[in-house]
């Protein structure tokens, strides 16, 4: 990796930690509620999941660990991974109040062979905006082969690069339609970002606001896990999302979020096994 990049994902690990506090307090996340984690996850997730108690299950890139702790309260022996200490500390402690025992490690993905000292896990789970702040999803790939046991699996759900690719939100003047905004397909650099609010409802974000995206079309994940010596075994495209990105969204029976139209993917779950 170059050094570049090695100082942008430098900047993100200073935003996320600039991001944290910010977090932890917001509705979104709701931590001091009785939210359950699997609210986060879609049913489908679980069906291709399968049984977990028992398994040792890895979720990289895990931020507060709302999702981590979902696989622990499913009986896996489960680890969070994330290189953002600040989201490592709240992490441990939220799991600690909800009674669970998560193991959280502080490490940037790209090391995470050598911080969690070799051991190999049944279940990679990673997803849900994490990707994007990876610019090389090759090196990653290779990552996870060697987190892997033998017959393990990788499951990624991510937002689909179609909705990354929509803007968010209209431009001055425009109206509430639907326009390609960003890149689809990877190639074309990092995005740069200064935003001084996150995702989330809140204060504004002090300090670190410096951040740094890189797209990856489908294509580029498939690919780059087949070049890691992992199997493809599905690809899921689901309309859905768990919370209304844009404000004619409607909530439908799953108790997400979709479209009135077009019927357009917003999320994708790809499984992979070694």
């Amino acid at each position: 990796m170059t050094d570049a990049y090695e100082r942008m994902m430098r900047a993100n690990q200073s935003n996320w930690d600039a991001r944290t506090p910010v977090h932890l307090a917001s509705r979104f996340y709701g931590i001091d509620g009785e939210s359950d984690p699997s609210r986060w996850f879609a049913a489908w997730e679980w069906d291709d999941l399968g049984e977990l108690a028992g398994r040792d299950v890895l979720h990289l890139q895990c931020h507060l660990g709302t999702e981590t702790i979902a696989f622990a309260q499913r009986g896996a022996r489960t680890v969070g991974l994330d290189f953002s200490a600040a989201s490592v500390t709240a992490a441990t402690g939220i799991a600690s109040g909800a009674g669970f025992d998560v193991r959280y490690v502080q490490a940037n993905v790209y090391d995470a062979v050598e911080a969690l000292g070799g051991r190999r896990f049944d279940v990679v789970y990673t997803g849900k905006g994490a990707l994007c702040y990876l610019p090389d999803l090759d090196r990653w790939a290779g990552v996870v082969a060697g987190l892997l046991r033998p017959g393990g699996r990788l499951y990624v759900v991510e937002f689909h690069p179609l909705l990354n690719s929509l803007g968010p939100k209209p431009a001055p003047g425009e109206g509430p339609e639907l326009l390609l905004r960003h890149d689809y397909l990877g190639g074309s650099g990092p995005v740069h970002r200064d935003a001084t609010h996150t995702y989330t409802d809140g204060p504004a974000v002090e300090g670190a606001t410096d951040s740094y995206e890189w797209m990856h079309g489908l294509g580029e994940v498939v690919n780059a896990l087949i070049g890691a010596g992992l199997d493809i075994r599905r690809l899921r495209e689901s309309p859905e999302l768990p919370w209304p990105r844009w404000p004619h969204m409607v909530r439908g029976s799953s108790g997400w979020w979709r479209l009135p139209e077009p019927g357009i993917p917003l999320l994708y779950g790809l499984l992979a096994s070694r």
